[in-house]
């Protein structure tokens, strides 16, 4: 793999993972961008839980990296660090498990622009939550997605995908394993041979658009079919928030694992 010079992008256990492994295989970022565990969003009024938070402080002490947290409602903070961005002198924005969405600004500041994942395969399940709305919806396969970021929401040109399975079984914690995994095979692949990657633009008026999702979308609706509140449980289920019942006295039951029969 060629030396690279980038800023990394990531706020969930997913960054953490693909951040290590990336330094495993040499490749350290000059800059470490998150986003707190509570934080706000322009989709809340008051500040939203990641409810799949890593701590990257750790890693950047370790490391001797800068790191930067970014809280905002719809990330035009990031314009703040513009002058400390543009001093790095960087061949690509890497973005792994982010928030919000990424000024033209910013990306112009890196060579290559800004590159990242989607846990889709785009333009299937653009938006919020991807992994979570596949298995609601009942999907027998998903994958990952590598494009480079333009203005619109996961609108930009696919670098590589990358499938895979979902069991009968599987919660949203396998399926989140999955996508760690295809990432990191797709990084591999596209970092061996970075200066002949292919863009493949995306087919106007093929994205769909998923909003996110927030604790309280995790109700279940027990008008339902038995096959769709199981599809509903597995896909909030741990290290989620769960989906849940509420008392006729306003209790919540969480319902973290259910079998159809």
């Amino acid at each position: 793999m060629a030396k690279l010079s980038f800023a990394f992008l990531g706020a969930t256990k997913q960054s953490k993972e693909l951040l290590l492994f990336l330094i495993k295989k040499n490749f350290i970022p000059k800059l470490i961008m998150s986003i707190p565990e509570k934080f706000n969003i322009s989709y809340s009024d008051k500040k939203v839980k990641n409810m799949n938070y890593a701590n990257l402080n750790e890693i950047a002490d370790k490391y001797n990296i800068d790191l930067v947290e970014i809280d905002s409602v719809d990330g035009k903070k990031l314009i703040d660090y513009k002058k400390t961005i543009k001093k790095l002198d960087l061949d690509l924005i890497l973005v792994m498990g982010w928030y919000y969405l990424i000024p033209k600004s910013i990306r112009k500041l890196a060579k290559k622009g800004a590159w990242g994942f989607h846990s889709s395969l785009l333009p299937k399940y653009a938006g919020g939550a991807p992994l979570t709305w596949a298995i609601i919806n009942d999907e027998k396969e998903t994958g990952v997605t590598f494009f480079r970021f333009k203005d619109g929401i996961d609108n930009g040109d696919i670098i590589s995908q990358k499938s895979f399975k979902i069991e009968y079984e599987d919660t949203i914690k396998e399926v989140l394993k999955k996508s760690t995994i295809a990432s990191k095979e797709i990084l591999s692949e596209v970092f061996e041979n970075i200066e002949n990657v292919n863009f493949i633009p995306q087919k106007k008026g093929k994205i769909k658009i998923y909003p996110q999702r927030k604790p309280e979308d995790g109700e279940i609706d027990l008008k339902k079919t038995a096959s769709e509140i199981y599809n509903f449980i597995r896909a909030q289920s741990s290290p989620y928030p769960g989906a849940f019942i509420k008392t006729a006295d306003g209790k919540k039951i969480i319902i973290e694992k259910a079998k159809k029969k």
